[in-house]
Parts: structure tokens; sequence; C-alpha cells
């Protein structure tokens, strides 16, 4: 069944509003259960209303269609495992305050004959009802799981689980053709033939899938358990340092060698190099010759890992226009910022004062300046010896959606800036090489620029003064406003200086002393 556009009257499984405000800022904390064939997985959605974060976050490997290809039944320890993680999840939500969980289930329960028995005994154990979902509903609903991450995607999306994937086309920040196949590793274990009959009957579904979707050159994204321990273990092979699935790309080339690396490594010695799990490990084999036939269909130019699936694209179902427009990185900093900065609003007249600094045509994107400025307090908890550590961990490694993993450790060195000088004998310096050197100067600039500005406020209304920069010249220019000009002491001075040198050395001279 697909779940209808929400209107005053049917909020689709939540049954009521998540967004009762399309100006809302945040969103009131909500729990989602997605019951699938492989897991049974409760995720409490928290903060920024347009970039929801994981409050809560918990995964059991039930495997519910274990037996589904052979007996057309659930798999009864499966059942027992699912059913008492969701008991779990039911007293959680109770001690965690959050209104009743929502649960959708998708091809285990909807193909088993015992599916309707079962979700029957949910509801009668747990009081929690199962919204099973179609095939073609679960692709657009992990479409849309892409676009609150995305906004604006396009190419395919592909959503494999236990017994089903699931292909649906994205343009225009809209959900197009949507298709559903029998792909899924646990299904694929039943097939005749030896390894033979699985490649022919692999290759020829993926062939018929490719004929019906028509030509996808674009983005192929991933989403799903297995999609993201085959990406943990390119991750390992290639000796990658940022272990962040979200946003994490690549070629078709590197995967094929990753393809052939699992095929010829002992699944144990890689479950245990990439720290996946027994039942996901044991799915990755089929997964990853399923993943090689697409690719070769669809000749995607790259592929992205999306964390983001069914349960977020619920939520992004019920957002409004308004909210789903804005940019997800920039709603979830100015979240932080309220709710962690000293000053919280300080960022917009920060942001004000550092943009002269990039006027240039290689002047990174507005939205990363911004976000940085916004960030730029929030971690002053730290102890002062570690605040460039603790900034540049959490800005890497932090559930941000909207960002490649070359804009995350942009934003990170600059905030490493904004509390030190120099990247000297760093922790950090595999990562910073995921950026050239060119935009680890940038980054640099912006850093120091905020770590100057934060010395010429001591209260929210107060002007800061102007930056006058004269890149041709070689000149930099401090305009003192009023009252700041005893706030610009020796400190002060040597924190202008050493952004002047970032910038290559230029004169600077202060105005309004």
């Amino acid at each position: 069944m697909e779940i209808d556009a929400p209107t005053a009257t049917n909020w689709g499984p939540f049954g009521r509003p998540l967004f009762n405000d399309p100006s809302a800022q945040a969103l009131s904390r909500v729990g989602v259960v997605d019951v699938g064939s492989n897991s049974v997985r409760m995720v409490v959605f928290d903060g920024a209303a347009r970039s929801p974060a994981y409050f809560f976050n918990e995964k059991v490997m039930a495997g519910l269609g274990t037996d589904m290809a052979t007996s057309g039944r659930l798999s009864p320890d499966g059942k027992e495992r699912a059913l008492s993680a969701l008991k779990r999840f039911q007293l959680l939500a109770e001690a965690m305050g959050i209104g009743p969980l929502t649960a959708v289930a998708t091809a285990a329960v909807r193909e088993a004959e015992d599916g309707e028995e079962f979700r029957h005994r949910v509801l009668a154990e747990t009081g929690l009802k199962l919204f099973v979902i179609d095939g073609e509903e679960e692709a657009r609903l992990s479409a849309q799981g892409v676009l609150l991450g995305w906004p604006g995607a396009y190419g395919l999306v592909c959503d494999i689980g236990g017994s089903s994937m699931e292909l649906a086309e994205l343009r225009d920040g809209n959900v197009g053709k949507r298709l559903s196949s029998k792909l899924g590793p646990q299904r694929l274990k039943t097939i005749k033939g030896g390894k033979k009959g699985v490649s022919k009957h692999i290759k020829a579904e993926v062939e018929k899938l490719a004929e019906q979707m028509g030509a996808q050159r674009d983005r192929l994204f991933l989403v799903g358990g297995s999609w993201r321990a085959i990406a943990r273990i390119d991750m390992d092979r290639r000796g990658y340092p940022l272990a962040v699935l979200h946003e994490y790309r690549m070629s078709r080339k590197s995967l094929y060698k990753t393809i052939d690396y699992i095929q010829d490594n002992d699944p144990e010695e890689l479950r245990l190099r990439s720290g996946l799990g027994e039942g996901r490990m044991a799915l990755v084999p089929l997964a990853a010759q399923v993943l090689k036939e697409v690719i070769r269909a669809f000749k995607p130019y790259d592929i992205a890992i999306s964390s983001y699936g069914i349960r977020e694209g619920m939520l992004y179902e019920q957002m409004p226009q308004e909210i789903r427009d804005r940019d997800p990185l920039i709603e979830a900093c100015r979240f932080a910022e309220s709710k962690d900065a000293r000053m919280p609003g300080f960022g917009r007249r920060l942001l004000e004062f550092v943009e002269p600094l990039f006027t240039a045509r290689n002047a990174p994107a507005k939205r990363l300046i911004k976000a940085a400025c916004l960030l730029h307090d929030v971690s002053w908890r730290a102890h002062p010896d570690y605040r460039h550590e603790v900034c540049f961990n959490e800005v890497t490694r932090a559930n941000l959606g909207g960002m490649t993993h070359q804009e995350r450790v942009f934003l990170g060195v600059a905030l490493f800036h904004r509390y030190k000088n120099n990247r000297n004998g760093s922790p950090f310096d595999e990562l910073f090489e995921l950026i050239d050197d060119e935009t680890k100067q940038r980054a640099e600039i912006l850093g120091k620029a905020l770590r100057f500005g934060a010395m010429l406020t001591a209260s929210e209304d107060q002007p800061m003064g102007k930056l006058k920069y004269q890149p041709k010249k070689k000149r930099l220019e401090l305009h003192l406003a009023d009252g700041t000009r005893g706030l610009f002491g020796e400190v002060a001075e040597a924190r202008l200086q050493s952004l002047a040198q970032s910038l290559g050395g230029v004169d600077v001279s202060v105005k309004g002393r």
C-alpha cells in the first residue's frame, strides 16, 4: 500500500502531524521502528526540523525473513527475537516520554504466510501496530530519505534488504519510476545451480530492472545495511581515514576491486577487519554479486552511500515545502548554536565580519562559511587544551546531512584553527589530506578569522567593526567600531597578525584606535 500525502485527517503511519508549524525550527522527539527481513531497528529523531539527529538508534539482527524463500513463513526464531526487540523498544519509548512509536514492516512481513498473524501478535503483546508497505512504496520512502540528506538530489536510489531490492529514480528533487525485485541476499541463498546458477539469476533479474528503469547514468545512491557493509570493506581496503558512511563516495573501478577483494578473501577475516556483525557479513558475498551487476547494467558516474532511508523518508513525507527547501547543514548548525553556544545569534554577526575575506572566485561556498560561524563556539565546554581537537572530531564525525566528506574536513580544519594557530603534530594529518593544500589554506584563513573576530565583542548587541581586504594590494584593514577599541588588546592584535600571515603575509592597518 502507498502512504498518501499527509492531510488534515490522514497522517500516514504516524497518525498525527509532526510539523504543525511550517516555520518550525525544531522537531518534537519522534520514534520510528523499521521491521525488515534482516533487522529490527528503532530510531528516535530529535533536533533541527530540516535535519533531524539520532537521539537514539538501536538495531537487532532478528532475521525474520531467513526461512521465507523455502518455507514461505517467517523464521520462528526470528519472530521471537523481533518480538523481544519490539517489547524493549516500546518500554524505551515510554521511558523517554515520547509519543507512540510508529512501526513500518517491509518484505518479510508483507509476503509471509504468517505475516498477518505476526502483526496481530505484535499488537496484542506490545500495543504496537505494524504498518505494512509494498515494494514500490518502500522504494519511494527510501528515495525520500535520500532527499532529506541531499536536497535536489538526482540519480538512482537502490535500497537492499534481506528479501528484496528496490529501485527509485530521483529527478529535480522528486521521486519518479519505482521498482521492487526479489534480489535480497536471504532469498538468493535458495537459488539452485550453485554459484553459476546464482550468478546467472542475478544477471537476468538486474537486466530486466535496467530495461524497465531505462538509462540511469547519474549518481547511484546505495541504501541498506548490506551496501553499508560493502562500503566498510571498501574503506578498509583503501585505507580510507574517515569512518563516516553517509556521503562516502566510490567509483565503479574502486567497487569492482572491492567486490573481487570480498570474493578472494576469508569472510571472517574481512568481518573482523571491518567491524561487521556475523549476521550482516553472512549476506555480504551475495549482496556484492548483486551490486556488481547493478553497476554493470546502469553504469553510474559515481556511487554514494546514504545512511538515510525509509525512516527518514517517512519524516520527509510530512515536511511542508517550506521546511524541505531549507539547507539541512545550515539548519543543523543553527540548532546547535541555539542550544550550545554562549551567545546564540552571534554567528550571524560573525559571518558579516569574515565575509570580506572571501570575495575571490575560489572562495569556499558561502554555506560552509556560514556553518563555521554558527558552530564556532558550540564546543566551549571542552578543556581549552583540546578544544581544537574536539571541534575537528565533532564536525567530521557528526550526523550531518548535505555535506560531502571533503566539506566535512574543510569545516573541521576551519574550526580547528578557531582554537589553534597551527596544525603541526596534529593527530589528524591523514584526514587533512582528504582536501588539497589550497582548500586547507582557505579553511585556515576562515578559522583564524573566527578566532580573531570572537575577541571583538563582549555582548550580544555590541558592534564588531569591519574588515577590508585588498588581495591585489596585499592589504588588510581593520576598522574598529566605537565599542571595540578597548577590546583590541595585544592578544587580539597577535591574532590579527596571524590571520594576515595566513593570507600570504599581507600588510595590516588598524583604523579607529
